[in-house]
């Protein structure tokens, strides 16, 4: 069994850990975890239990989670915009016997009768059991609760192993990459895939709380750099770069750009590759499942494509039956893998639901996959799968189309009841100039196929996101 993050074992004086003007070598870093997990001990807490972080942006948040994963304890983290009804509803079914918090302040009154610690700045040396990529849990994350109150989904630490060493081959990740990004600390990409894989992978990570096309151009311009942003950071980079020649040499500098949480519009990706001659590859994943496909390195992609399945993860497409789709039809994935979780906390009856006898995962997300296995994400099944006229429509297929238009910067796509069609589509866009309805819905005709034209266009000032910048569509009108 190895060590979940190996460079612990044999840290040295290389900075692992930037925030802002904070930096962390392997060695301090090392040092602080010791001093972490005898707090815990000191608190009478033992490893394997449940601790909250409370993710707020500092580079002792950073610690806290590196720390607890490293020593043996299993993290809640919690995002501090979350309301007390939500904050209560985690804590009361993740029992967290205490929350760490750079600040505790923020904490008052919140949690009640969870005791909160502060994390420790102090450093010492010490022998330590260093955590193995076991199948213990070391995560609970909570879903984003679209479909009722959140459900925590235990992630084992063998399974944030496999997947940040699939990802390594995939793209070509090395100790000598370091890692920026923007992203929350409360979700797989920027807690995961940022902050763990970086150190598992035995580099750095530079973590900007806050996102500014500024300092990303500053934080890219000064090393080796692999860059993770969710599609609208990639929008907002777009603009920018377009006036901006310092921003543009600064994203050219990167090694590789990521982009994920989200489909990333065809429009946004083709002006990236104009400015600066680089295309921004995805990957797919969910929160039960880390990371599923990713685009590798160096590879030709199509357009659209979230890449294939990691090494040694199982895909498979299926009808509303769970029985695989005919060659190039559009189904629902089912993922088979040790990158799948352990299963829903206190929840048997949901896990049950997705996760079959034989270890299938179905995770409600519709695709295609052509023969050279390059999936392509069309949307949810809850609420992407609009049937209408007797026809199958992915509402991503419209979205993607609608983004084609130069004056559409936003576009979601939902089913209405209708009594003729069973479903009608109805598109809401966000637009930066005048434009009649009627000419969206013959582009979507035009680029796609005519059942798959939106019989209602509305005009909106924004559309409803949540923290990781996902369309939240059942907050549509």
């Amino acid at each position: 069994m190895t060590a979940l993050f190996p460079l612990l074992e044999a840290p040295d004086d290389r900075v692992v850990l930037r925030v802002g003007v904070e930096t962390l070598t392997a060695k301090q870093l090392q040092r602080r975890c010791v001093v972490h997990a005898r707090a815990l001990e000191a608190q009478s807490v033992a490893p394997g239990a449940h601790v909250g972080v409370w993710t707020q942006p500092s580079i002792e948040t950073c610690v806290a989670l590196i720390a607890n994963a490293a020593t043996g304890f299993v993290t809640v983290p919690l995002e501090p915009k979350l309301g007390l009804r939500e904050l209560g509803h985690i804590a009361s079914d993740s029992k967290p016997v205490l929350t760490l918090a750079a600040d505790p302040d923020g904490l008052k009154d919140k949690l009640p009768g969870v005791p909160v610690l502060t994390v420790t700045k102090a450093e010492a040396d010490g022998a330590m059991r260093w955590r193995d990529a076991d199948r213990a849990p070391l995560l609970v994350l909570y879903t984003s609760g679209t479909t009722g109150l959140p459900k925590g989904a235990s992630i084992a630490a063998s399974s944030v192993a496999f997947d940040l060493d699939g990802l390594a081959k995939a793209w070509r990740w090395t100790h000598e990459d370091t890692v920026v990004h923007a992203l929350p600390l409360f979700h797989v990409h920027g807690l995961v895939l940022g902050l763990f894989g970086a150190l598992r992978a035995g580099g750095a990570l530079h973590w900007l709380p806050r996102f500014e096309p500024s300092l990303v151009a500053q934080a890219l311009s000064a090393r080796r750099s692999m860059f993770f942003a969710v599609p609208t950071m990639y929008h907002r980079l777009s603009e920018a770069a377009a006036d901006d020649p310092s921003l543009v040499a600064a994203l050219q500098s990167a090694r590789v750009l990521v982009s994920g949480s989200a489909a990333l519009p065809q429009r946004d990706q083709l002006r990236l590759e104009q400015l600066t001659g680089k295309r921004v590859i995805e990957r797919y994943g969910l929160t039960e499942t880390i990371i599923n496909t990713a685009v590798r390195v160096g590879a030709e992609f199509p357009a659209g494509s979230v890449g294939q399945a990691v090494e040694g993860v199982e895909l498979k497409l299926v009808d509303d039956s769970r029985q695989p789709t005919p060659a190039g039809a559009m189904g629902e994935i089912a993922v088979r893998g040790p990158n799948v979780f352990l299963g829903y906390l206190n929840r048997p009856d949901a896990t049950a639901a997705v996760l079959d006898a034989d270890g299938w995962f179905f995770t409600g997300d519709l695709a295609t996959i052509d023969d050279a296995g390059h999936v392509r994400i069309v949307g949810r099944r809850a609420t992407d799968l609009i049937k209408c006229g007797g026809y199958k429509v992915g509402a991503g297929e419209v979205e993607a189309a609608l983004l084609e238009h130069a004056l559409v910067r936003e576009a979601a796509v939902v089913g209405r009841p209708d009594a003729d069609l069973g479903e009608r589509i109805v598109a809401f866009v966000v637009v930066s100039g005048p434009v009649e309805p009627k000419q969206l819905e013959d582009h979507v005709a035009a680029l796609t196929s005519p059942h798959k034209r939106p019989r209602e266009v509305h005009v909106v000032t924004e559309l409803p996101r949540n923290a990781m910048g996902k369309i939240v569509k059942s907050r549509l009108p």
